[in-house]
């Protein structure tokens, strides 16, 4: 599961930081340590050079060696999240405690430059992340509703063949879709025989096979073709005692490992985790665009019953020594990067696992499934990942939240946290500018000199040029009376849509700041309305928040007629109006030729 948006950053992974070669010596005193499997008490842990040289040191530091004091507080092994997408907002999940992120569908040049700087050792300001890249899915399938073109299958025969492109591109191991949908929204779907060839041609490469799946059929169906693993349970109100265990059965006769992902049923179910939400010190970390996937779940009404299955289930599985690992589907509505890991911990003992599982489903269970050897435990020569907290989270999960520091590769995050929560603090003080609409609302004051605006910076041509992308733009005023039956101060935007970024676009843009990216309060508006003929294509009206890379958008469709459309914010799920940078029109990620006419784009309070 991805948010609609979801291609349109998923290249965008750079970090700028640089840190020397080799790490600080220190020494942890006085600690409980939760070693990935069970407890530890009263241990000195000494890390050098980013690894842990000890985790039972009885000697004397040397001289150089910074002592941490760990009374009162636990040790864990850095947090690894099972199942995100990581395409935005990278710098959450350190501030979290979470050091690793195993990702199930990505860019694959942001993958390439990952696994580079992982290779290096240069990864210490942000998560590592162990990626499945591009998803395996049928023509039509999950996966390829989001415009960008991926490689698709239809047979079995061309399994090994896309098996062993992906291994090319750099992939971890093989993610696989099967996904029919509803009768709302169906999905064509890879077929049994062609998935149980994925999962054979993984193998023959020594690589894990995961499967995506939304119903119980379906998780039958990925177990019998022989997945590694479930990277999702599924939302309904009751299962059966003979289907649960024919279920649980399978999953263990198979070897296989089962991600609940609770976090996303959750949001499906439409609950907000409110646990987190209500915790200061877990949002003071979140800007006000990061708030808003975690308040605009997917359902619409709550129904917690939704639940009811996968928590049986899961409480079957672990019971039944089925490897159980918390993932969150970050990435999605409802759900944020690193916090929302808490949250599923907290889902995990709901469910009926207990504090120390729920920590292990988070640590040593994850880097086993994944077959991660550096991580997941505290131990001689593992990465000093580490988190420390407050209390005793073995005997109430909650304390997990209660983070005094993280390293990274043996580095401290505390700065990076620290530089966070001020940045935050100042966007909740700062006022951005309330901008004073004209009485019609009128935003476009489009002429052959100038494509104007009665506020901000103006209009202009938009593509994705910056993300080395290879998509077109002309914009020309039409004048009325002279272009066909344009109406006064239309535009028209023309150009091609090609491939060459994740999620390609172009179109036009407006800056409501005085300077382009500024924030403003567009709060005296609360409906977008505009005139517009087009090709009959679709595109999108596109509004960004300040600090978010992607915008939170609303579709249209043009005919060859003018028509009118009218759009209330509330369309705009989530978009916070006191932080907009920009508005904009755009057509992609669909590639090809376009053309679409806009006139009388007004900003009303209705």
């Amino acid at each position: 599961m991805h948010k609609t948006t979801l291609a349109l950053a998923l290249a965008v992974c750079a970090c700028t930081i640089h840190f020397p070669a080799t790490a600080a010596s220190f020494l942890i005193e006085h600690v409980r340590v939760f070693d990935g499997q069970k407890i530890q008490t009263n241990k000195n842990v000494l890390i050098v050079d980013g690894k842990i040289q000890d985790s039972n040191f009885t000697g004397k530091p040397a001289a150089d060696t910074t002592i941490v004091n760990g009374k009162g507080r636990t040790l864990l092994p850095g947090l690894i999240d099972a199942h995100v997408h990581a395409f935005q907002d990278q710098e959450l999940p350190l501030l979290y405690g979470v050091t690793t992120q195993i990702d199930m569908f990505s860019n694959v040049e942001m993958l390439k430059a990952i696994n580079e700087k992982m290779r290096k050792g240069e990864n210490r300001d942000r998560a590592d992340i162990i990626s499945a890249g591009t998803l395996a899915t049928a023509p039509g399938g999950h996966g390829t509703e989001y415009g960008m073109p991926i490689p698709t299958l239809t047979k079995p025969e061309e399994a090994q063949a896309w098996v062993d492109a992906r291994i090319a591109e750099g992939s971890h191991f093989i993610k696989i879709v099967i996904e029919h949908g509803s009768e709302k929204h169906p999905f064509n779907s890879l077929d049994n025989a062609t998935v149980k060839a994925l999962v054979k041609a993984a193998h023959l490469r020594n690589k894990l096979a995961v499967v995506h799946i939304g119903t119980l059929k379906e998780a039958q169906d990925a177990l019998d073709a022989g997945a590694d693993g479930l990277v999702h349970l599924f939302t309904d109100r009751q299962i059966s005692e003979q289907d649960l265990r024919a279920l649980v059965n399978r999953a263990k006769s198979k070897h296989a490992f089962v991600i609940p992902t609770f976090a996303v049923l959750d949001s499906i179910a439409g609950l907000k985790e409110q646990d987190v939400l209500s915790d200061k010190r877990m949002i003071a970390l979140l800007s006000k665009s990061q708030m808003q996937p975690l308040n605009t779940p997917y359902g619409h009404k709550p129904d917690a019953d939704l639940l009811k299955a996968p928590r049986k289930l899961t409480a079957a599985m672990h019971a039944a020594g089925i490897p159980v690992l918390a993932g969150t589907d970050a990435g999605n509505a409802g759900t944020q990067y690193g916090i929302s890991l808490h949250h599923e911990l907290a889902a995990l003992v709901e469910a009926g696992l207990s504090p120390i599982a729920a920590l292990a489903s988070a640590t040593s269970v994850p880097a086993t499934a994944f077959r991660l050897k550096d991580r997941g435990r505290i131990a001689r020569g593992y990465k000093a990942d580490l988190l420390l907290v407050d209390g005793e989270p073995d005997k109430d999960i909650l304390n997990t939240r209660n983070i005094v520091d993280v390293w990274k590769d043996g580095e401290r995050v505390t700065a990076q946290r620290e530089q966070k929560l001020q940045e935050v603090s100042k966007q909740s003080m700062q006022k951005n500018l309330l901008v004073e609409i004209p009485a019609d609302g009128r935003i476009s004051l489009f002429s052959k000199d100038k494509l104007a605006s009665p506020f901000g910076s103006g209009w202009y041509p938009s593509n994705d040029a910056p993300m080395s992308g290879k998509s077109t733009v002309t914009l020309k005023v039409l004048e009325s009376g002279k272009d066909g039956d344009a109406p006064a101060n239309a535009l028209s935007v023309s150009g091609s849509i090609n491939p060459g970024f994740a999620y390609p676009w172009a179109g036009v843009a407006f800056f409501p700041g005085n300077t382009p990216m500024e924030a403003v309060n567009l709060g005296n508006a609360n409906t977008l309305k505009f005139r517009v003929k087009g090709d009959g294509r679709d595109y999108s009206v596109g509004i960004s928040m300040q600090g978010s890379f992607i915008p939170v958008s609303v579709s249209f469709k043009t005919t060859s007629d003018w028509q009118e459309i009218s759009i209330p914010f509330t369309k705009f799920k989530g978009m916070d109006p006191s932080i907009i940078t920009i508005l904009a029109f755009n057509a992609g990620p669909q590639t090809g030729e376009y053309h679409f006419e806009i006139a009388d784009i007004r900003l009303l309070k209705e």
